[in-house]
């Protein structure tokens, strides 16, 4: 993985920023993006794609990224701004912040997916990038435990959902919650569709605001 990142490296190619994000698919919280840059002698064993990493593999590994990383740069947005202008829009809108908030600008940026954001910096695309290159890789799991951290400490706001077991994501618990209780102010409205319909999600609150 970090023979694919040196790869790029060239006279005019110094740094390099992996980027990916976490949190596309749960039915509430933000979605997080991490962009980082390592020093090109760099290596963290274990680093992977986030998904094929334990909770506590990502957790082991998050300070280290961290210390030998030159720089990572960290930003959410909402669900309010995902229901506005829908994922994939607020994925790349992510992403993009988080490589502004780094304090080292890349001379190129590896974005995981086929999908990219407008930048003066030269970007490339790399489908499967989370198992392709190191940076990447290490992104993945800086924004992974990011909005794992969100998503346990909005859990004790709405513990009904068990939002610390599941993060978010339609987990069969957290589909009866939403059914049982309706949606919470950190839903994303337009990711319950088939869950609420529109004579359910009358009854809920009917009966939420007759308590």
């Amino acid at each position: 993985m970090k023979k694919f990142d040196n790869s790029y490296l060239s006279d005019k190619v110094k740094f390099i920023a992996g980027v990916d994000e976490a949190g596309r698919g749960p039915l509430a919280g933000p979605v997080v993006a991490a962009a980082v840059i390592f020093p090109d002698n760099v290596f963290i064993e274990g680093v992977n794609d986030s998904k094929q990493l334990s909770e506590k593999e990502r957790e082991r590994l998050f300070p280290e990224i961290i210390s030998k990383a030159i720089c990572v740069g960290v930003a959410s947005v909402s669900h309010g701004v995902i229901d506005s202008i829908n994922i994939l829009q607020s994925s790349l809108l992510a992403m993009k912040i988080a490589v502004g908030r780094m304090e080292q600008n890349p001379d190129l940026i590896l974005v995981d997916g086929n999908k990219s954001f407008n930048s003066s910096i030269p970007v490339l695309t790399i489908v499967k990038g989370d198992s392709k290159s190191f940076s990447i890789a290490a992104a993945s799991i800086v924004a992974k435990v990011t909005r794992d951290r969100i998503m346990k400490r909005l859990a004790a706001h709405y513990p009904e959902y068990l939002w610390e077991n599941n993060k978010g994501y339609a987990s069969k618990y957290h589909i009866g919650a939403i059914k049982k209780y309706g949606a919470s102010p950190l839903h994303r409205k337009t990711f319950l569709t088939r869950i609420l319909n529109p004579y359910h999600q009358n009854i809920i609150e009917f009966e939420n605001e007759s308590r």
